[in-house]
C-alpha cells in the first residue's frame, strides 16, 4: 500500500489513479494522519450491490396496499385537487 501526503496526492494524482488501477490502495495523509484511502470501484461489486437493493425494495414493497380500496389513480385526483 502507497502512503502519500495531500499535497503530493493533489500534484500527482494522474500516477496515483494508474497505480490504483493495477491494484494498489494509497493512503494519504494531512500532516501525517491518514484521512483517506483511494481504492479502485470494482464493477462487479457495484452491480451485486444494486441488485441487492433493489431485491430488498421489492421485498418491503410486497404486501403494501393502500388500504380502503383506494386507488393509485384516485389518490393523484386528489392531490390535484389539494390548494395546500
Amino acid at each position: 500500500m502507497l502512503t502519500v501526503g495531500a499535497f503530493e496526492a493533489k500534484t500527482k494524482l494522474s500516477e496515483l489513479l494508474d497505480a490504483v488501477e493495477r491494484g494498489e490502495e494509497v493512503t494519504i495523509t494531512r500532516r501525517g494522519e491518514p484521512v483517506a484511502r483511494l481504492v479502485a470501484i470494482r464493477a462487479g461489486d457495484e452491480k451485486a450491490r444494486i441488485r441487492a437493493l433493489i431485491e430488498e425494495i421489492k421485498t418491503t414493497r410486497k404486501g403494501l396496499t393502500l388500504g380502503g380500496g383506494v386507488t393509485v389513480k384516485q389518490l393523484i385526483e386528489e392531490g390535484r385537487r389539494y390548494k395546500g
